[in-house]
C-alpha cells in the first residue's frame, strides 16, 4: 500500500514538472525559431528581403535569448468585442477583434497588452486558435524597428499565458515595403524596453 502510495506521488510530481516545464523559459527554443527564422529568410521562396538584401543575406540579427523577458502572464478574455478594421502600412484594413488582456510584470514594472484575432484568417482550421500580438516598446526606432515587432500565440486553456519576447518578430515591411503590415496599436507600446527577439534589419 505503502508503495503503491509512493509511485502515485511520484507519477504526480512527474506530471507537474512537465506541467511546469511548458511554462518555463528554453532556450533551445529559442535557438530552434531563430534557426527555423533564418532558414525561411535565406529562401527566395519564402524570404520577404528584396533581391540585393537576400543575394548578401546570413542572418537576422537577434538580441541574446534572455530569461526575464519570459513571462506567464494573467488572460482575461474579453467579451462582446466589437471586429474592427486594423491600421495597416498600406490602405488595406483587415478585420481583427480584441480577444482579450494579458498583464505580466517585467524588471517589476506592471504591464498590460491586448491580444487580437484576424477574423479571415480564424475561419481557417489551422489558425483557429492563433491569437496576434503586436507591440513596441522604447528600443523601436533605436535597436529594433520603429514599427514594432509581432508575436504568435495560441488561445489558452486557462487564465494563464506564456509570452516569450525572445520570439519576437519584425513585420515584412521593415524588409520590404512592397508589403502590407498592421500597424501596433497604441495601446500595445511599452513604456520599458523590450531587449528580446529580432532586431533592426539595417541602422
Amino acid at each position: 500500500m505503502i508503495q503503491i502510495k509512493i509511485l502515485l506521488l511520484f507519477m504526480l510530481l512527474v506530471q507537474a514538472n512537465i506541467a511546469f516545464g511548458q511554462e518555463k523559459f528554453d532556450a533551445s527554443a529559442v535557438a530552434e525559431f531563430q534557426k527555423e527564422l533564418n532558414a525561411e529568410y535565406a529562401d527566395a521562396k519564402t524570404s520577404p528581403l528584396m533581391a540585393n538584401d537576400l543575394a548578401a543575406f546570413k542572418s537576422l540579427d537577434f538580441y541574446p535569448a534572455n530569461e526575464m523577458f519570459f513571462v506567464v502572464a494573467q488572460f482575461r478574455r474579453t467579451e462582446e468585442e466589437k471586429p474592427f478594421k486594423m491600421e495597416t502600412s498600406t490602405d488595406r484594413k483587415p478585420l481583427y477583434v480584441k480577444y482579450g488582456e494579458i498583464s505580466f510584470a517585467i524588471q517589476g514594472i506592471n504591464l498590460k497588452l491586448n491580444v487580437y484575432k484576424n477574423m479571415e484568417l480564424s475561419k481557417k482550421a489551422e489558425y483557429k486558435d492563433y491569437l496576434f500580438l503586436p507591440f513596441s516598446d522604447l528600443t523601436c526606432g533605436k535597436e529594433s524597428y520603429i514599427g514594432g515587432k509581432y508575436i504568435d500565440l495560441k488561445i489558452p486553456k486557462g487564465e494563464t499565458i506564456s509570452i516569450d519576447f525572445n520570439k519576437a518578430y519584425n513585420p515584412y515591411c521593415a524588409y520590404n515595403s512592397k508589403y502590407s503590415c498592421p500597424k501596433v496599436p497604441l495601446e500595445n507600446d511599452l513604456g520599458i524596453e523590450i531587449k528580446a527577439g529580432v532586431k533592426k534589419f539595417h541602422d
